[in-house]
């Protein structure tokens, strides 16, 4: 995934994933989604990661598990 979306940090939140900028891991994303959550819901309780930035995350994961499927017949 591009680094100017997310990076890894062994000194910061301990390696995690993180939105690049901040501290949030981008496993939080997915757990709020997960959880039936609202994108806002995310937005709402980690301010420092903004709606492109968490939309831009969402459409580079989407497009690298299309990458990795078979094809379909």
């Amino acid at each position: 995934m591009d680094s100017a979306l997310v990076s890894s940090d062994p000194d910061v939140m301990s390696g995690a994933l993180c939105f690049t900028g901040t501290r949030v891991p981008v496993k939080n994303l997915f757990d709020y989604l997960e959880g039936s959550s609202l994108l806002e819901d995310f937005l709402l309780d980690f301010p420092r990661v903004g709606r492109a930035h968490a939309i831009a995350v969402l459409q580079a994961a989407r497009e690298d598990l299309a990458a990795d499927a078979p094809a379909a017949w």
